[in-house]
């Protein structure tokens, strides 16, 4: 597992713009029903990685307008709650899930959420490049950290280790430090 310094690891540098996959209306993806878009390219590398083949950043195809246009069709569906970014690292993939963001806040508002995975923890995207800090303000839950295989837990909600935390984006923005997200079942389980 690798931890890069504050603003070493840029978009600009690693994103080739590529998509490992879409998934519509998913149930495990975060809170209710969601639009899943798995980007490609983490540099993590953590042990135990579940999704270990799109690590790579040119793994599936390039992202399309022709699929964002289906993301957005399979967003305003009115059974789904929101859109989750998962990877790969979406957080080194703003020029594809930046896109995304901004075009569902102005269709969406804050009628529908954006939850995302990151191995990024909360503390390190508040002091990285402004594109990552960007993104986070706009979305609502972030699950945070990278897996850690020592404190793997699979009965752990919507994480997969321990020390990976589900946030609450806008109050923990405005508290300017995490706050865990309100739903959270098993907040007491988390292991620093």
């Amino acid at each position: 597992m690798k931890n890069p310094k504050p603003k070493e690891w840029t978009a600009e540098k690693w994103s080739q713009g590529y998509i490992a996959d879409y998934k519509p209306f998913m149930f495990v993806d975060g809170e209710g029903v969601r639009c899943s878009i798995y980007v490609s390219g983490c540099l993590f590398a953590c042990e135990g990685c579940f999704n270990k083949a799109i690590q790579n950043f040119k793994y599936g195809t390039p992202f399309t307008q022709e699929l964002e246009n289906q993301i957005f069709r399979d967003l305003h569906h009115e059974s789904v709650q929101g859109l989750t970014l998962l990877g790969g690292e979406p957080f080194l993939n703003t020029q594809v899930c930046l896109k995304l963001v901004n075009r569902f806040r102005d269709e969406f508002g804050d009628t529908k959420d954006i939850w995302s995975w990151s191995g990024y923890t909360f503390e390190e995207l508040l002091v990285d490049t402004e594109d990552k800090l960007e993104m986070l303000s706009k979305i609502d839950v972030l699950v945070d950290g990278r897996f850690e295989l020592k404190r793997r837990d699979l009965t752990l909600q919507f994480r997969g280790s321990s020390n990976q935390r589900i946030i609450d984006v806008p109050k923990s923005l405005e508290a300017q430090e995490a706050i865990i997200w309100e739903k959270c079942i098993d907040s007491s389980r988390y292991n620093s």
